[in-house]
């Protein structure tokens, strides 16, 4: 077996990787690859980041929001926000937005991941999501929930239920 098989075996369908992390399982990283992108075992998604793609009965799906800001920051202290989240309280409209918005410890500036633009902001300090009870206890993490910022809801809307909802960052 070739090291290239066996970098191929270690790699996940929907995970994201970064170069370093490969390159423990490699001894010439950069050669394989390009050797996997070339064949379609993985896709770049931006300098040194690398996606492994899930196929579903619709084609090729792209990695999660939360996966891949995980391994663009090489940390989990963020919080995804989009204007989209608005639709599914029923206070946005129906316009659908092509950026995201992650407020996080560590980068500032606008990027371009995975064909995806996500707009990265440094806050000192944000709510973070509280754990399920279901992680408290031990199981499996819940997928990646993105939480709307409503601070620019109408006044009207400020101190309804829908608003206290939205502003706990959990989806009612």
């Amino acid at each position: 077996m070739t090291t290239l098989e066996r970098l191929k075996r270690r790699l996940r369908p929907g995970e994201v990787y970064r170069r370093a992390d490969l390159a423990r399982w490699s001894n010439a990283v950069d050669r394989h690859l390009k050797q996997l992108v070339e064949d379609g075992t993985l896709t770049k998604l931006a300098g040194g980041l690398y996606g492994v793609p899930k196929a579903t009965v619709f084609g090729e799906a792209p990695a999660e929001d939360g996966k891949l800001v995980t391994s663009f920051l090489r940390d989990d202290r963020f919080l995804v926000a989009s204007p989209n989240a608005y639709n599914t309280l029923g206070v946005g409209t129906t316009q659908l937005y092509d950026k995201t918005v992650v407020y996080n410890h560590k980068r500032h500036g606008k990027f371009s991941l995975g064909g995806r633009t996500f707009d990265f902001r440094v806050k000192p300090a944000f709510q973070q999501r509280r754990p399920t009870r279901r992680e408290q206890a031990g199981g499996p993490r819940p997928r990646q929930r993105t939480a709307a910022v409503v601070r620019d809801a109408a006044p009207a809307a400020r101190g309804s239920q829908l608003w206290e909802c939205a502003h706990q960052e959990v989806l009612c």
